[in-house]
């Protein structure tokens, strides 16, 4: 991933210092397994401790030459620690180091993930909770449908959010597995107990089989799982987006005073970050088909995986990770503007009470079809007169010979519409 996109924390996890070095935590755990095991000489793991040094460039020129990554490493590590390094990787394979390290890298991105996802919750939590009671329209299709509560709003978000933090958490532990069970996954080279070892060293599971390589099927899981969150974080971004139109302006993303909105145009204030997240979005979804392709793998491995992971590990974790970062901070600073919540509110001159007046009008003699015919005649004159629909209610004598007027009255209270908020928030925010 490139810089623009990239933060310090999660990147570190990715780079070929980090990778090498996890390579090397995992060949001195099976040593340390090997010798309790009396498999190889002890003192092995503490002289090639104190000589191995990770040089990433010179493990790349080697590999230059040899063509095979894990063999390279390997010999850069002997060309420090010496003779004693002929002990590490004994009846490995390549995939034991490379699944393990990648499995491990997942899960360190995931757990950061995860942070980011708790902290984007209380920055949902906090605007939820503070416009509880704020009037605006609901929309369905884009149309004024009837009245919620911007705090109704960010609700949905909350517990979008808690279900993707469920989703990732599994998706850790499924992922968080070791394999070191040597060619074909037979352990005919190799003690399981030295799976064990690593596996608790690492604070991993063991594979329970593996076919040489860990089964790819868990990495799509994961991979799908943070294509859902990406999906989320653009329902989210689109929500802001659309809000933010000129012709809306029920929220809007924070503008510092120093910042400009267009090279052209010097009065722009766009959703620019907004906009950045569903692109990123788009990015991070990409993985998912590649991620879902690796499943199916010739016999007991082959390496059609190896260049997708290779890609797919580092840039849609370091994405996401950006991305949820971005949308907490547009959430926190986000400006909410009430009074054109309302003013849009009251664009369509009350229409949106609609359904309570077909309602009454069902329990006062009318069929459905009939209450229906009659209010949304009203409700389409109101509209296209840019006149009360109240007032074309109370005029209807079909409607006020069965209600009276004082009655009609009460169905047109926006309390009517935000009476059960109490129990949906109740429910929401518990724990």
């Amino acid at each position: 991933m490139i810089e623009r996109y990239s933060r310090k924390e999660i990147k570190s996890i990715w780079e070929d210092y980090n990778r090498y070095s996890i390579w090397l935590k995992i060949e001195l755990a099976a040593a340390e397994a090997m010798e309790k095991l009396r498999i190889i000489p002890r003192g092995v793991v503490k002289k090639v401790k104190l000589k191995a040094k990770i040089n990433p460039k010179r493990i790349l020129q080697i590999e230059n030459k040899v063509k095979h990554d894990i063999i390279a490493f390997l010999t850069s590590i002997t060309e420090r620690a010496g003779k004693e390094a002929k002990y590490l990787h004994k009846g490995m394979t390549s995939s034991d180091v490379l699944d393990t390290c990648f499995n491990l890298q997942l899960k360190q991105s995931g757990e950061i993930l995860i942070k980011d996802i708790n902290q984007l919750l209380q920055s949902i939590k906090k605007q939820a909770i503070k416009h509880k009671h704020t009037l605006c329209i609901g929309r369905s299709h884009g149309i004024h449908a009837e009245p919620i509560t911007f705090g109704l709003k960010m609700l949905t978000f909350y517990q979008e959010f808690l279900r993707n933090k469920k989703r990732l958490e599994n998706s850790i532990k499924e992922i968080s597995t070791c394999a070191i069970s040597g060619a074909v996954g037979t352990f005919a080279n190799i003690d399981p107990k030295v799976e064990r070892y690593v596996a608790k060293k690492l604070k991993l599971n063991v594979e329970p089989i593996s076919t040489q390589i860990i089964p790819r099927d868990r990495h799509a899981q994961y991979f799908s799982t943070l294509g859902i969150i990406a999906s989320s974080i653009e329902r989210f971004a689109i929500e802001i987006r659309h809000l933010q139109r000129t012709e809306v302006l029920e929220v809007e993303e924070f503008f510092g005073k120093k910042q400009k909105g267009s090279s052209a145009m010097p009065h722009k204030k766009n959703p620019i970050l907004s906009e950045n997240l569903t692109g990123l979005a788009r990015l991070i979804r990409s993985s998912v088909i590649p991620a879902l392709e690796n499943v199916a793998l010739w016999h007991e491995r082959d390496i059609s995986h190896s260049a997708v992971e290779r890609n797919i590990g580092p840039d849609t974790t370091i994405a996401l990770d950006f991305a949820l970062h971005r949308l907490s901070n547009v959430v926190k600073d986000l400006n909410i503007y009430p009074k054109n919540m309302k003013k849009n509110l009251n664009l369509t001159n009350g229409i949106f009470f609609s359904q309570r007046v077909l309602l009454e009008l069902t329990t006062v003699g009318f069929t459905r079809e009939e209450s229906y015919k009659i209010v949304q005649t009203n409700a389409m004159q109101a509209w296209k007169e840019n006149t009360s629909f109240y007032d074309k209610i109370i005029s209807d004598k079909k409607i006020t010979n069965k209600i009276p007027v004082n009655k009609l009255k009460k169905l047109f209270n926006f309390s009517y519409h935000t009476k059960k908020i109490n129990i949906i928030f109740s429910r929401s925010l518990k724990k």
